[in-house]
Formats: C-alpha cells, sequence, structure tokens
C-alpha cells in the first residue's frame, strides 16, 4: 500500500462511518507523509490532520485503527 493509498483508504472509511462527502474529510485528513523505514521501525507515516476539534479527534480515532492494520507503506 502506498501513502496515497491509505489516504484515499481512511477518507473512504471517514465518509461511510461520519457521514458527508470524500472531498470534506480528503480536505480534513491532508496528506500522508512516509518516512523512511530504517529511522521509524514501528510504522513509517504520519497524518496531521487539520479542522475543527471534534473532526480532527474522529481523523485522529481512525488513523489509530488503520495503523493497526497498516504500520508501513510506500512512499506514493
Amino acid at each position: 500500500m502506498t501513502g496515497s493509498e491509505l489516504r484515499d483508504l481512511l477518507v473512504r472509511d471517514l465518509a461511510k462511518s461520519h457521514g458527508g462527502g470524500t472531498a470534506r474529510w480528503r480536505k480534513i485528513v491532508g496528506g500522508v507523509k512516509v518516512y523512511s523505514r530504517d529511522t521509524h521501525a514501528h510504522c513509517n507515516w504520519d497524518i496531521r490532520p487539520a479542522g475543527a476539534i471534534h473532526e480532527v479527534a474522529i481523523v485522529e480515532r481512525s488513523i489509530d485503527a488503520i495503523r493497526a492494520r497498516y504500520p508501513f507503506v510506500d512512499q506514493g
């Protein structure tokens, strides 16, 4: 899985479970930063959501669930 595929998965999951359009969630989620596995041994990606406090909290809970399934992604 690539970083962009992970973002798409997260956005689809958020729209399905919390309503709203994918464009709205894509804006809140922002981008996926992918790091080297050499320096990040447990998880090599990060997302910094931006939006209202309750929206960020929703995204962060979803990120935790997805990180458990996909701790590593490829650049892209």
